[in-house]
């Protein structure tokens, strides 16, 4: 699944740290979310889209 958090990340100025911490989930998890090495839980991916003020199919796209 790809995902556009980096770019909304960068978009805002934030660090990975500070992402993490609005999304109460480790630094390491942004990092391996952002790489694709790891697909958020369903609530961590909503928690994710809220943050960023935008609908989960924003943030996530299915790349099949």
């Amino acid at each position: 699944m790809k995902n556009r958090i980096t770019e909304l990340r960068a978009e805002r100025g934030w660090t990975q740290a500070e992402l993490a911490q609005r999304v109460s989930v480790s630094r390491q998890t942004i990092n391996a979310i952002e790489t694709g090495k790891f697909d958020p839980s369903l609530p961590v991916a909503f928690r994710l889209a809220r943050v960023f003020a935008l609908r989960i199919e924003e943030v996530f796209v299915d790349d099949q």
